[in-house]
Order: structure tokens, then sequence, then C-alpha cells
């Protein structure tokens, strides 16, 4: 059974849903991505220079990244409180496991010692 849509959410992929987005501020995100990977690149080859401090440099960039996607792309930022919670709480837990796998394997030592 093929139920028309109505048509204000023709206009876009947020359209309708109790938010406005733009193509301009997806492509602001975008630029902003763009920028953070060049700076990330960046960052990869200057570790002679910087040392130790590039990798929570690049560990914080990509976190940062990831924030982005997923507030503006999924959208998550415009969901109710317990879903921007729920995600928060899996990305903290992803960090903490993925610090106890380093630390096991005796990664964090060598970057941090």
């Amino acid at each position: 059974m093929d139920t028309p849509l109505p048509e204000e959410t023709s206009h876009g992929p947020a359209a309708g849903l109790g938010y406005s987005t733009s193509p301009g501020l997806y492509w602001k995100i975008f630029v902003v991505l763009v920028v953070t990977t060049a700076i990330e690149v960046a960052l990869s080859y200057s570790f002679d220079v910087l040392g130790q401090f590039v990798v929570p440099m690049l560990l914080v960039a990509g976190a940062f990244k990831f924030v982005m996607v997923v507030g503006f792309y999924m959208h998550l930022r415009y969901e109710s409180g317990f879903l921007s919670r729920f995600f928060a709480g899996g990305f903290v837990m992803a960090i903490v496991l993925y610090g106890i796998v380093l630390a096991s394997f005796g990664v964090l030592g060598v970057l941090f010692g």
C-alpha cells in the first residue's frame, strides 16, 4: 500500500521532521570535515616535530569529526536528549574499551611513556 508523502517531506532529508536544514549547512559541515582531515594528515607527517603529542591530537580530531558526522549528517543533534545521551554513553564506553585494549597490549606506555 503506497501512501503519498506529505509535500513538505520532499524538500530535503530533514523537512517535515520539526527542524530545518539547508544544503548550505551541509556544505559548511563538509568543509569543516575536509579541513579537519587535512589537519589530521598534516599532523601525521609532523611526528618528528610534535613528538608524543601527535597521537592525542589525532584522537581529539577524530572524535570531533565523529561528533560532527553523527550530529549533523545523522541528525542526532535534533533528536531527544535521551537518544543523544544514549549515543554519547556508547561513545564513551567505546573510548574506554579502546583504552583498555591499548593498555593491555602495552601500547599506551609506548605512546605516552
